[in-house]
């Protein structure tokens, strides 16, 4: 099997964005958009946490040069030894609590990244300022956490995000306008895979109370790929869930399975583990298929085929759209005025989603959703 395409490499194909300054402000001429975005001289970015997918922000800092990393809040002093060696965060100011980080700086917008558990109150302490937020996933560990935060975004009136990257991948954006346009027919079954190599994780992955369980974790990605390509949302969840060996993860799960039945009484199903090798020629496995009733699209081992009721296999990875970043499409959105390419109603949906599949997983029992 060939190995999946590594995400960078996705993106960076994808990058078709010039960043020129003047004394005033600089255009940005990006690949979403087809009219120059305004953006300031400086964009302040503070980072709560130097775990999970804050590589977003930096890598988005390195097209959009506007974007300053002006602070960071981390309590780990291992974690905070990546800062001097990377010059898009060496410059910014330390702090360990990032309560003083919120009191004491003047920000554009905040990255709320680092261990699970904390997220939901970080969150809350960020509406509160009426800051504009990016935040890891997912966004709370309970429907009650996730529900304060819901009501504190919408009391601040603030911009919401969240680090789901992959839906702004070249395979899936592909995927979305095949069916969006009725290639393969009506979406009837969807089936997705995240397989992970476990590594060292931090210990904050090992404890139920900070990590909150694989199916919101990872499977996160997933279920907002079979929402945006499928078009149909869930209705019930079924699940199991279990860490079978590797005492050393505590009570992080190493596999879980979920199935959903769609809106239009179709299914879907979610297969999660952190059992790939080693000896793997990537860190991760991620695949998606789509059968509707004309056809079948599906995406493995970094190649995308489709085959409908006219044409058999077809492989489209050449005829692939230009991958986006999820963090230059928020800046457009905040300085543009464009449209995110998530809603919030998706973000506070697929959270609840997950959710409420680890519960139907921990009870036994089909949840409704």
């Amino acid at each position: 099997m060939k190995s999946s395409l590594n995400r960078r490499q996705l993106i960076k194909t994808g990058i078709g964005v010039a960043a020129a300054a003047s004394s005033r402000s600089v255009t940005l001429t990006a690949m979403q958009t087809q009219a120059p975005i305004q953006f300031p001289e400086r964009i302040r970015v503070g980072i709560i946490g130097l775990e999970g997918h804050y590589s977003e922000i930096l890598d988005a800092a390195k097209v959009v040069r506007q974007i300053e990393i002006s602070a960071i809040a981390e309590k780990s002093a291992d974690l905070l030894r990546r800062v001097p060696g990377n010059p898009l965060l060496q410059k910014a100011k330390v702090y360990s609590d990032y309560q003083e980080l919120l009191d004491r700086e003047k920000l554009e917008i905040v990255a709320v990244c680092g261990e699970n558990g904390t997220r939901a109150s970080i969150i809350q302490a960020c509406a509160a300022r009426k800051i504009p937020i990016i935040a890891e996933k997912p966004l709370a560990l309970t429907l009650e956490d996730l529900a304060q935060v819901r009501s504190a975004v919408t009391t601040a009136g603030i911009p919401l995000t969240i680090l789901l990257p992959m839906r702004f991948e070249a395979p899936y954006l592909k995927m979305h306008s095949v069916v969006k346009n009725g290639e393969i027919g009506e979406v009837v079954m969807l089936a997705a895979q995240k397989s992970y190599k476990l590594g060292a994780r931090p210990d904050w992955m090992k404890n139920r109370a900070s990590y909150g369980g694989t199916i919101p974790y990872i499977g996160i990605h997933m279920v907002d790929l079979m929402l945006f390509v499928g078009g149909q949302d869930f209705k019930s969840a079924a699940g199991f869930q279990s860490r079978v060996g590797f005492p050393e993860m505590g009570d992080m799960e190493n596999n879980a399975v979920v199935v959903f039945q769609l809106e239009n009484r179709g299914s879907a199903s979610l297969r999660l583990d952190y059992l790939r090798p080693a000896t793997a020629p990537s860190h991760g496995d991620d695949r998606l298929r789509v059968a509707g009733t004309q056809g079948i699209i599906e995406y493995q081992g970094g190649v995308l085929t489709v085959m409908t009721s006219k044409q058999g296999p077809q492989p489209v990875t050449p005829d692939l759209p230009a991958s986006k970043r999820l963090f230059v499409d928020f800046l457009e959105s905040l300085y543009g005025k464009t449209k995110h390419a998530i809603s919030l109603e998706e973000i506070y949906r697929v959270n609840e989603i997950v959710l409420k599949a680890r519960a139907a997983a921990e009870t036994g029992r089909v949840t409704e959703l």
